[in-house]
């Protein structure tokens, strides 16, 4: 896990130093990263170590490459070429934001936590998901954000219809139907309780300020996820492939937090 997050850390480095003439060569080097660290970071467990540093490193890195990416979109001549700065956007996203929320792992739960940076303090699961959203971009107030239940969190970003809401469903039946969803950064809204959910073609990842063992923010895979198996109610919604989304980050848009 170190090993992959510092890889990433690197290349957000080296190629915002570069700028975006090599990005389509640049795209096609990190999907042959990240193929080829997949099984590392799927076996070995992750060490509940904050990282504060790489955590401040990769906001402002993502920050600038938002900034460009934003010049690139306002001066494309082309619907087409707009939606491919999209594309690019949502990759950058899916390969940042993972970093960022690892960078958070072990940092202590608390029910009323309100930390701002991996470690500085407690964090509870809403004000989680609000801080990473906001630090890789998001223009939203994280404070009112992180104080609502976890549907409004989804409303926030995502329309109604494009949330899948279960209901009473079992364990096994609803990850089955998540095994089918298209790859993304998911926000996952439960009884009581919010995370992140990254989803690919391998699996999925629930990366959350646990109010269990070990009580920091963890990163569990299908069989670890206890939290997600006992909860009744499952809303979730991917947030990386909303064209609409990914363009209010891009221009840097604020974000009204639904039902403030």
């Amino acid at each position: 896990m170190r090993r992959y997050r510092s890889l990433l850390l690197a290349l957000l480095l080296l190629f915002g130093e570069l700028g975006w003439l090599f990005w389509t060569p640049i795209s096609g080097w990190v999907r042959h990263a990240e193929e080829s660290l997949q099984g590392i970071r799927l076996t070995n467990t992750p060490k509940l170590v904050p990282n504060p540093e790489e955590y401040a490193v990769l906001t402002r890195e993502v920050e600038r490459w938002r900034t460009d990416l934003a010049t690139r979109y306002a001066n494309a001549p082309s619907p087409e070429e707009r939606a491919q700065v999209v594309s690019d956007a949502r990759m950058l996203l899916e390969k940042a934001m993972p970093a960022m929320m690892r960078c958070w792992l072990g940092t202590p739960y608390d029910f009323n936590g309100t930390a701002s940076a991996p470690g500085s303090d407690k964090i509870a699961c809403g004000y989680f998901v609000a801080t990473v959203l906001k630090d890789a971009g998001f223009r939203v107030n994280r404070y009112r954000l992180a104080q609502q239940p976890s549907e409004n969190i989804l409303r926030t970003f995502l329309s109604k219809d494009s949330c899948l809401l279960k209901i009473g469903v079992s364990y096994d039946h609803f990850t089955d139907d998540i095994s089918s969803l298209e790859p993304g950064i998911y926000v996952l809204g439960l009884d009581t309780h919010v995370g992140f959910l990254l989803i690919d073609p391998s699996g999925f990842r629930f990366i959350h300020s646990s109010g269990r063992r070990p009580w920091c923010v963890v990163e569990q895979s299908r069989d670890e996820a206890l939290v997600v198996k006992l909860s009744n109610w499952r809303m979730l919604g991917n947030l990386t492939a909303d064209p609409d989304l990914i363009r209010q980050w891009l221009e840097g848009n604020p974000i009204a937090v639904h039902g403030t």
